[in-house]
């Protein structure tokens, strides 16, 4: 099983950090935020990484490299403007090859057990007109309490009550087939389409889960693990 990081964004409310670097690469504990990443996908045996890459994606690759350090390897998907989820996903469609994956977000501090998605994944290869996604929820933060969709029955569902979906989740590619590369496409409300036929599946995740999307969630972050984040100090 392959995974895709997506890590083209531009990281606007991370701002004046994200000015001069990427935000999967603003530190957490003297370590990019998505090199954590990468140790865990290592750790689950997914050892085959895609990432995009938009702004600033050359500091992501002189960084990263061919994943080695991290224990993966590494296939870069290159994108002139960031085309969001769905269109970021359908440009990687020939790394990523004709087996489902994870999609994961590049700016996550998690504990989750990405080994967990091998048995789900092989669910979705066995008959993807059944089962074409699944997604990772979590319970709400406090910045986004209305939440994005509920969880009934081990089906997604778009009623409420509704929990935060977690920016990771395992995809069938012929999902993306009909999106034209290129294209600018979010995942949602788009991926509604297949939550509606019934044929995405769910789990509520209760571990460590953050999304880093602002400076204070990162400076919360670093205070949680009591060690020290921000932009790289050569950037």
């Amino acid at each position: 099983m392959k995974a895709m990081i997506l890590a083209a964004g531009r990281g606007e409310r991370m701002r004046p950090l994200t000015d001069a670097t990427p935000k999967p690469l603003l530190q957490v504990g003297g370590r990019p935020l998505v090199a954590w990443l990468l140790r865990r996908l290592a750790a689950a045996g997914i050892r085959d990484v895609v990432v995009n890459t938009a702004y600033r994606g050359e500091q992501l690759e002189e960084c990263l490299g061919d994943g080695g350090e991290w224990g993966v390897r590494i296939a870069w998907s290159r994108e002139r403007l960031a085309l969001e989820t769905a269109g970021g996903v359908a440009r990687a469609l020939p790394l990523l090859g004709p087996a489902p994956f994870v999609l994961v977000s590049g700016d996550l501090f998690t504990d989750y057990d990405f080994a967990s998605l091998h048995d789900v994944a092989a669910d979705i290869a066995r008959n993807p007109d059944r089962r074409a996604a699944h997604f990772v929820l979590v319970d709400n933060p406090a910045w986004h309490a209305e939440g994005d969709m509920g969880l009934r029955e081990g089906l997604i569902r778009r009623e409420a009550p509704r929990l935060t979906y977690a920016n990771i989740g395992v995809f069938h590619p012929g999902m993306f087939s009909s999106v034209a590369p290129g294209t600018r496409l979010a995942l949602f409300p788009w991926a509604y389409r297949f939550v509606d036929a019934g044929r995405v599946t769910g789990e509520r995740f209760a571990g460590h889960w953050e999304n880093v999307g602002t400076v204070a969630h990162l400076r919360a972050l670093g205070r949680s693990l009591g060690c020290s984040v921000g932009a790289p100090s050569s950037r």
